[in-house]
Parts: structure tokens; sequence; C-alpha cells
């Protein structure tokens, strides 16, 4: 699925203006074959003052997550089921504009792969999450993945054919290192994250192996064994700033000797990365400048670095959940090397035990599935 949103000039009052006026919809199915679908967005702009953009914030606030954060706002029951019918309202609008329409052409087996290729703000739409008129997820029913663009996708597929990586390489809640949060302001450290070294170590007994923990976790560390890596999960920070580097993004990892303990977008790029999957179990690790290719950060680095599978957050990750999430999907994976269906089972197991989407949509799967 790949999707346009067009712009066209109108003439609203006295101005010529350019707004949103369709959303066109490319599907390919496997046999190659391609259909052309198209969505109406002039209503969101005439009648309901909003646009895409708009409504995909508004979504991400309804499910609790805004900016770069969760909102942890204590609500009273009134107040909790407001909020509910708003995150419902929300997510089968965006359901009925990006899915509704090609519905029909979607696999009728929940494990077949649906692709997605977003543009601009439906980069940050969590499609796991949305619901048809029904209240039914998309994810109780399709097996997602996305990518930035079919190149990518096309590079992801060869890329899968050279992975020569054999290692475990797990970390969790590396001793944080400390970054100005506004310049020129003193650097402060990282908070620690508990629930990230829990998760590191419950993946390793899965597959009897020792994480890097704490003052382990050193960048130089991971710079060196990353190369020999099968599978590369990191339980940490993760940072969309831009680090000096012109591609935004980092993940937070142990100073140590020369390295300050930022494992920037930009230095991913100089790494030969064997692995056949890389997990950033960390905050916003899918986001980044969004461009006309696509997002520019840590998930397009990892990719351009050798990597065929990633997978990334859309949002600012709770812990206990996420640490649930990601034992599960690993347990999968030991049963069926699909990462896709792999990461579906883990979202439907978690999402029984924690029902708002925050808790278990915020992953996505970007490139190849097996």
């Amino acid at each position: 699925m790949q999707y346009s949103i067009i712009r066209e000039e109108f003439k609203i009052g006295d101005k010529q203006e350019w707004r949103e006026s369709e959303l066109y919809i490319w599907v390919i199915n496997p046999a190659g074959v391609v259909t052309f679908r198209k969505a109406d967005l002039k209503p969101l702009w005439q009648q309901q003052n909003t646009n895409l953009a708009k409504l995909v914030t508004v979504t991400r606030e309804s499910i609790g997550v805004r900016g770069l954060g969760i909102i942890s706002v204590e609500l009273g029951p009134e107040a909790v089921q407001k909020q509910q019918a708003n995150q419902t309202q929300s997510l089968q609008k965006l359901h009925q504009l990006l899915i509704a329409p090609i519905a029909d052409l979607l696999p009728s087996d929940a494990n077949s792969p649906v692709v997605f290729i977003p543009q601009q703000a439906l980069f940050l739409v969590p499609f796991a999450a949305l619901q048809d008129e029904k209240g039914t997820y998309l994810i109780d029913k399709h097996t997602i993945l996305t990518a930035p663009s079919i190149q990518v996708l096309e590079l992801t597929r060869k890329q899968r054919q050279t992975v020569l990586g054999k290692e475990m390489l797990i970390v969790g809640n590396p001793t944080m290192p400390s970054i100005s949060l506004q310049v020129g302001e003193e650097p402060v450290q990282l908070s620690e994250l508990k629930g990230a070294e829990t998760e590191a170590q419950e993946i390793a007994k899965l597959f009897n192996t020792q994480p890097l923990i704490g003052s382990q976790a050193t960048e130089t560390a991971i710079k060196q064994q990353i190369y020999g890596a099968k599978i590369v999960h990191l339980a940490t920070h993760g940072l969309i700033d831009d680090f000096g580097f012109g591609v935004p993004g980092a993940v937070a990892l142990a100073p140590g000797g020369k390295e300050d303990g930022l494992l920037t977008s930009g230095e991913i790029l100089d790494l030969k990365i064997n692995a056949e999957l890389v997990v950033l179990s960390a905050c916003d690790t899918g986001r980044g400048e969004i461009t006309g290719d696509g997002v520019i950060g840590l998930s397009r680095s990892l990719i351009s670095a050798g990597t065929p599978t990633v997978i990334v957050s859309l949002w600012a990750v709770p812990d206990a959940p996420t640490a649930n999430l990601m034992s599960q999907f690993y347990r999968n994976l030991q049963q069926d090397p699909n990462k896709a269906q792999a990461l579906r089972q883990a979202m439907l197991t978690t999402k029984q035990q924690h029902p708002n989407p925050r808790d278990w949509a915020a992953f996505t799967v970007i490139g190849e599935a097996e």
C-alpha cells in the first residue's frame, strides 16, 4: 500500500491557498497487480477545521502520547470515558480514510503480510491500532509492516540474502550518558531504566546468553560486537535530536574511553551490520526528520548499514508492558522466524492485559518479515 497526499489550489475567501484535496492509494498484490483507490480529504478542512497531520496528532494524543512523551495525567471516571470515546472516534476516522477505501483488497489470511508505505505525517500513524466501524483493530485481522519506500523495501530484500551474523547482542539499561537538554545548559545524566534491564535479562534467558547491562554496555563494546551479531536488541533510551551528523537520532549506551555513550544515526551509517534483525526497544526510535523520501533517522541508518529488518517505536513506550511484549515477541520468534507475525501475536497477547493501544501498538516492523 503506497499513500500519496495530493494538494490543490483552492479559492478561500479572496485568497488562493494550497490545501489537501485527495489521498491517493496504490495497492500492489503478490501477483504484481496494481489497484488504485482514493479518499477525499477536502471535508477535513472544509467541515472539520483540521487536516491529515492534525488528525494524526489528535489520534496520538487520544491514545495518551503527545510529542516526545507519554501523557500521564490522573483522570476521573468521566474523563477516562471521554478520552476512550475520543480515542475510538479518532482511530476510526483514520481507518475510514486510510483503510476503508482498500479494505476489500487486503488479504483474508491474517498471516499474510500487509506492507504500508506512508507519506509525511502518515509515518506517525499506529496502523496496528486503527479501528473499523465495529471497533475491530487492524492488527486483529492483518500482519503489518511498514517501509519508507518501494526502493528501500527492495534493498532490505537483497540484504536479507547476505546475513552473516551468528551471535545474540542484547543490551539493557546501560550506565546512562549525560546530555544537554538545551543549548548552553549543563549536561544531565539520562534516567536509568530498570524495566529495560529486566527486559534484557528475560530475553537473554530465552536464548541462553548473557546481556550487556550497566557499565558493560559501552558504546565501544556494542560497536565491536554488532558486526558478528545475528539479532541485536537494544533496550535503552532513544533520542531523536540531531547530534551534529546531519541525521537525527541516537541510542543511549554507556560512555567510556573516547566514546560519549551516544550511538548516533551518523555513526551507525559507518558500521557494517550483518544482523538479520535490530530491535530498538526504546522511545520514539521510529521517528526522525520526515522528508519526501521517508523518515530520516535511526531506522534508515540501520537499513543503510545493512539491516534487512528493524523494529522501532512510534512513541515513548511504557516500561512494564514493553518488557512483556518483547519477551513474548522473542518466544514467538523461536517458534516461527517471521518477525511481523511474531510481533503481531505479541501485540495481541499484550493487548489482552493492557488494552490501551499506548501500551501495545507503538512498535512497527520496517523491512523484511522473514
